[in-house]
C-alpha cells in the first residue's frame, strides 16, 4: 500500500524530518486543503460564539451586559470573520484544494508552491485581522461593509481591518488563478469541458470571479486606507468625496462575491444528488452553463443594494430587471436537481439529507431575495431584519449547509473512516430546527420595521428576538454535536473502503482512501459521462493499476 498524505509529503523548502514542519512546508494540495479547513473552522466558531453573544444581549430591550459600541464591534467582528475569513474562501480553499485535482485526474494543482505561498498569505491576513483586536481602540465598529464616511472617521482600528481584507483578497486572486490554470491544463486525457464533474464547473466559474472581481475591492480598500492616512477626498463628503462611490465599488465586488460563495456550493449539490439518487444527473450541460451564466450576470446586479441612495429611476429599473434575470439560471439548477431525483433510487444517507434540507432553506432565501428585488418592497425593507434573515437563509442555509453536506460526502475519501450515520443525521435535524427558529422570526420582525444592527429595540419586537435566541442555542448545540461526530469518526470510525457511496466521479476511483501522494497511480483516460448509472449501479469502473475503464 502506498503512503498517504498523512505519512509523506512534498515540501516547498528542503526535506524536514519533523512531522510538524512537513505539514507547515507541504506543497501537497490535500494537506494544504486540510490546513485551510483547520484554520477556517477555528475562526468559524469564534464568529459563531460572537453571534451568540449578540443574541444574549438582544434577549430583552435595553442594555443587558454589553454597551452599544461593544455591540457594534461584535457584529463587525462576526461579519468580517464569516465573510472574509470563512465563507468566501471556504469551499474553494478546502474542497477546491483537496478534491478538485482528484476529480480531473491531476497529481496536484498547476503551481504547488504558489498554492503553499497563498495559504501563508491567507494566514498573514488572518493575523493582521486578529492584531486589530488588540491595537489602538480595538476592532472596527463599521460592519463588514466598512461604509464611508463612518469608516474614515471612526476612532477604532479600521485600517488594520481594511489591510487584512486586502491581503485576504490578494490570496483569493492567486487561488483563482491557480485553479483556472489547473482546470485548463491538467485535466486527464479525454476529459473535455463537458465531461468535467459539476463541482469542477462550480470551482471554474468561481475562479473567474476571484480573478476579475476581487481586484475591484482591493483597490477600493486601498483607497479607503489612503484617505484615512492622507486625508485625500475620495469618499468623505466633507473633503469633496462621494460616499456613494464607495458603495458602488464595494458592491461591484461584493455581489459577485455572493455567487463566488454559492457556485462551488451548488457544485457540491450537483455531486450529491445523482450519487444518492442512483441516477444520471438531469441536464448536465444546463447545470454547467448556468454556473457560467450566474458568474457572468452576477457582475451586473450590484446596484440593487443602492435603491435608497438617490439612484435614478431608470438605473433602479435596469438593476431590478437584471436581478430578476439572474434567478433564471439558479432556477434551472433547482429544476435539474429535482428532475434528477424523480424516479431515482434515492438513498437517504447524511449527505443527501443535508442536500434536501438545503433545497428548502436556500429556496426560502432565494424567494425572499426576489421580493426585495422589487424596488418598492426593497425601500420598505431596506436595513431591516428582513434583509438579515434573507442573507442568512441564502448564505448560511445555502453555502454553509452545502459545505457541511460536502464534509459528510467526502469525509470517507479524506480520512478513510466512516462516521456514525445515526449521530450525523441527528446533528442535521437539530441544526435544521435551530436554524429555522433562529432566522425565520427575523423575517416577521423586519417586515414590521425592526432595524438591523441596533443595540436596543422597542418592546413589541421582544418575542421575535427571544425565539431567535432559543433557536441559536439549538443550532449551536447541533454544530457541536456534528463536529463531535466527525471527531469520533476520524479517530474511532470503521474503515470506509474506497467508494462507500457507490459514486461515479473520478475522485472515488482511487487505490486507497485517503488517496496516496500524487493521487492516481497512473494518469487516467476519461472518455465517459461522469454521472452514468444503469439500474442504480455505476456504469463505469476503473482498474486501479492501469487506470483504464472496465466495461
Amino acid at each position: 500500500m502506498s503512503k498517504t498524505y498523512f505519512d509523506e509529503t512534498h515540501c516547498a523548502i528542503g526535506h524536514p524530518k519533523s512531522t510538524f514542519m512537513q505539514w507547515m512546508l507541504t506543497v501537497d494540495h490535500k494537506r494544504i486543503g486540510l490546513m485551510y479547513a483547520a484554520v477556517m473552522f477555528t475562526f468559524f466558531f469564534v464568529a459563531v460564539f460572537t453571534a451568540l453573544l449578540m443574541r444574549f444581549e438582544l434577549f430583552a430591550p435595553g442594555q443587558q451586559f454589553i454597551d452599544g459600541p461593544t455591540f457594534n464591534q461584535a457584529f463587525t467582528l462576526h461579519g468580517v470573520i464569516m465573510i472574509f475569513l470563512f465563507i468566501i474562501p471556504g469551499i474553494p480553499a478546502i474542497f477546491g484544494n483537496i478534491v478538485m485535482p482528484l476529480m480531473i485526474g491531476a497529481k496536484d494543482v498547476s503551481f504547488p508552491r504558489l498554492n503553499w505561498a497563498t495559504f501563508w498569505l491567507y494566514i498573514l491576513g488572518c493575523c493582521v485581522a486578529l492584531a486589530s483586536l488588540f491595537i489602538g481602540e480595538g476592532v472596527a465598529d463599521t460592519g463588514w461593509t466598512f461604509y464611508a464616511p463612518y469608516s474614515l472617521n471612526t476612532d477604532t482600528n479600521v485600517i488594520m481591518a481594511l489591510t487584512a481584507a486586502f491581503i485576504l483578497g490578494f490570496a483569493s486572486i492567486l487561488t483563482g488563478l491557480n485553479f483556472l490554470v489547473t482546470i485548463h491544463r491538467l485535466r486527464a486525457p479525454g476529459m473535455t469541458f463537458f465531461k468535467m464533474p459539476l463541482f469542477v464547473w462550480g470551482i471554474y466559474a468561481t475562479a473567474w470571479i476571484q480573478l476579475l472581481a476581487t481586484p475591484v475591492i482591493g483597490i477600493t480598500l486601498i483607497l479607503a486606507v489612503m484617505e484615512k492616512y492622507f486625508g485625500i477626498g475620495i469618499f468623505d463628503p466633507s473633503k469633496g468625496g462621494d460616499p456613494v462611490l464607495f458603495q458602488h465599488l464595494f458592491w461591484i465586488y461584493s455581489h459577485p462575491a455572493v455567487y463566488l460563495m454559492i457556485l462551488p456550493a451548488f457544485g457540491i449539490m450537483s455531486e450529491i444528488i445523482p450519487t444518492f439518487s442512483r441516477k444520471e444527473i438531469f441536464g448536465y450541460r444546463t447545470i454547467a452553463l448556468s454556473s457560467a451564466s450566474i458568474a457572468g450576470i452576477g457582475y451586473l446586479v450590484w446596484g440593487h443594494h443602492l435603491y435608497t441612495s438617490g439612484m435614478s429611476d431608470v438605473a433602479k429599473s435596469v438593476f431590478s430587471f437584471l436581478t430578476f434575470f439572474v434567478a433564471i439560471p439558479t432556477g434551472v439548477k433547482f429544476y435539474d436537481w429535482i428532475a434528477t431525483m424523480y424516479q431515482g433510487k434515492i438513498v437517504l444517507s447524511t449527505p443527501m439529507i443535508w442536500g434536501l434540507g438545503t433545497i428548502i432553506t436556500f429556496a426560502i432565501g432565494g424567494i425572499t431575495g426576489i421580493t426585495i428585488t422589487m424596488i418598492g418592497v426593497d425601500i420598505h425593507l431596506q436595513d431591516t431584519y428582513y434583509s438579515v434573515a434573507h442573507f442568512h437563509y441564502a448564505i448560511l442555509g445555502g453555502v454553509v449547509f452545502l459545505m457541511f453536506a460536502g464534509m459528510h460526502y467526502w469525509f470517507p475519501l479524506i480520512t478513510g473512516k466512516m462516521y456514525k450515520e445515526t449521530h450525523a443525521k441527528a446533528a442535521f435535524y437539530i441544526q435544521f430546527v435551530g436554524f429555522n427558529l433562529l432566522w425565520f422570526p427575523m423575517f416577521i420582525a423586519g417586515w414590521y420595521g425592526m432595524p438591523r444592527r441596533y443595540f436596543d429595540y422597542l418592546p413589541e419586537f421582544q418575542i421575535y428576538h427571544q425565539v431567535s435566541f432559543y433557536g441559536a442555542l439549538i443550532f449551536v448545540s447541533g454544530l457541536i454535536y456534528m463536529f463531535w461526530t466527525f471527531y469520533r469518526g476520524w479517530t474511532k470510525g470503521e474503515p470506509s473502503g474506497t467508494n462507500p457511496w457507490n459514486a461515479t466521479t473520478l475522485e472515488w476511483h482511487m487505490p486507497s482512501s485517503p488517496p496516496p501522494l500524487e493521487n492516481h497511480s497512473k494518469v487516467p483516460y476519461v472518455d465517459f459521462n461522469p454521472y452514468e448509472y444503469h439500474h442504480g449501479e455505476p456504469v463505469v469502473k476503473f482498474n486501479y493499476e492501469t487506470m483504464q475503464r472496465i466495461d
